[in-house]
């Protein structure tokens, strides 16, 4: 398939490669933006001269929905390194200090427990924890403890194995995977709505155009109207029918500058500009034929279509679910070990003692539910998705066979319609100017002009809004099968 620029249909059969800087903290409120390659526009000038690329850039660049969707993935992100980050050492430092009495002393007590913890990919948590506890009495005197303390469990069934444990990170990879898809569909979409938006401001800047034109036309024949019935040729009331016509041409011309003025403001809207702004769109209204294969097509948003991408992710992620409820519902049964070695230190008649003990421990610890339905509704529940999502995938691939080959066909029907409204109006045109021409020798009559005036004015009309539906046609195809960024060489930046 060809490409047609600047609203080109393009395919690329891998993947929208969307690449993750997980943010520092510095950087954190600091969101990343989409780009185009070698773009720059200026909002100096007095009356903004846009290009369509000129209008997707400045969206890319201020549209308020793409920003709202790159500050949510700094969120995103970090949850996913939140995730990430399940298999790195934890380490918690707890400490306090008391003053105390009783009915024997006064005492201050000082105590410091570093602890770490840590999980591996097969379920084992091993903890080391070391306790300092320092006492100073104002009888007893000055005492001390110290130790540390090591304890491993190895989960036999519950919790147990790589596919459990690393279930919650592959479910956030998986939904960092969705969260990309969301970000590509946004900004597509909001591409999408940018480039009808600047059509519909060509569509009435040409609209008015043709309304100028028509009433220029119509003034020129009032004008041979009268000289016609100053010559005798012609009756004067017939000059009525050429001043209604006028009139009529004014109105229109009123309506469409009015028509003109609301595109301009929603297409500025869009792109997050002051609607004080003054912008002309500049690009040349023009078409060219793209065929696209069906099959083609339907291979390219299999492969691009973030709709239909998510659905795969999501059976993907209800099977892991469905995983790891089987596996909640089996008996808690660990290997269990540790051992603790503390020293105390306190005072004596002698002066001062220490006191080593230890003690280590291994064994078996098990945990058997009874009665708890809670464990069973979760595996019921990840059974029904799991089908539920089998359905949803099945209508998603009938949808998206559906779309893509409404956009196809829909594709080649607007380029019919354009090149039968081109000819037309080209027939139009061509036969009010025989009118005119028989007019002026006498042969036609004023009301058969001005028919044909009617006519041009409708054909020239079907004409631009074949032209315009043919070119949104191309941008919802892209839109559909998922590859606008391509067509535009957008990137991400995410």
């Amino acid at each position: 398939m060809t490409s047609f620029h600047p609203c080109g249909v393009a395919y690329c059969l891998a993947l929208l490669a969307l690449p993750i800087a997980l943010p520092t903290q510095a950087e954190a409120f600091a969101p990343s933006r989409p780009s185009m390659v070698g773009k720059a526009v200026s909002l100096n000038e007095r009356i903004i001269e846009l290009t369509l690329s000129d209008a997707v850039f400045l969206g890319l660049r201020d549209n308020r929905a793409i920003r709202s969707a790159y500050l949510e993935r700094i969120a995103q992100k970090f949850d996913l390194r939140v995730e990430e980050d399940r298999f790195t050492p934890k380490l918690v430092l707890s400490g306090r200090h008391l003053a105390a009495r009783n009915q024997d002393d006064r005492y201050r007590q000082t105590e410091v427990i570093p602890q770490t913890t840590v999980q591996t990919r097969l379920g084992t948590r091993f903890s080391l924890s070391w306790s300092n506890q320092l006492t100073q009495a104002d009888q007893a005197g000055r005492t001390r403890s110290d130790g540390a303390t090591f304890t491993v469990i190895q989960p036999l069934l519950r919790g147990a194995g790589r596919d459990v444990a690393t279930a919650p990170v592959r479910l956030a990879r998986l939904g960092e995977q969705v969260n990309k898809l969301n970000l590509k569909a946004t900004v597509s979409d909001t591409i999408t709505q940018i480039i009808t938006s600047y059509r519909e401001v060509l569509r009435a800047q040409e609209q008015l155009q043709i309304a100028r034109d028509a009433l220029e036309r119509s003034r020129q024949l009032l004008e041979a109207n009268k000289v016609m019935i100053a010559a005798g040729r012609m009756a004067e009331f017939e000059i009525v029918q050429t001043e209604a016509d006028v009139a009529t041409q004014e109105l229109t011309v009123e309506e469409a500058a009015n028509q003109l003025g609301s595109s301009r403001l929603e297409l500025l809207r869009l792109l997050a500009l002051d609607l004080r702004t003054q912008i002309h769109a500049v690009d040349t209204l023009d078409a060219q034929r793209i065929d696209v294969g069906l099959a083609q097509a339907l291979s390219a948003a299999q492969e691009q279509q973030p709709a239909y991408l998510t659905q795969l992710i999501a059976t993907e992620q209800a099977a892991i679910n469905l995983t790891v409820a089987r596996n909640d519902r089996l008996w808690d049964i660990s290997l269990i070990g540790g051992a603790t070695q503390v020293r105390d230190r306190y005072p004596t008649d002698d002066g001062r003692a220490t006191e080593r003990t230890w003690e280590g421990y291994a064994g078996i610890q098990v945990d058997i539910p009874i009665g708890d339905l809670s464990r069973r509704q979760a595996e019921v529940r990840a059974r029904v998705d799991i089908e539920n999502q089998d359905i949803r995938l099945a209508e998603a691939r009938q949808l998206l066979e559906r779309d893509v080959g409404d956009a196809v066909r829909d594709l080649a029907t607007r380029w019919r319609q354009y090149e039968i409204a081109q000819r037309a109006r080209d027939l139009s045109r061509r036969k009010l100017d025989i009118e005119r021409e028989k007019l002026q020798a006498g042969r036609s009559s004023n009301f058969q002009v001005l028919s044909f005036e009617t006519d041009l004015r409708n054909a020239e009309n079907t004409r631009l809004n074949a032209l315009i539906a043919y070119l949104n046609a191309q941008a919802i195809l892209d839109q559909t099968l998922g590859t606008t960024l391509e067509s535009w060489d957008i990137d991400l930046t995410d």
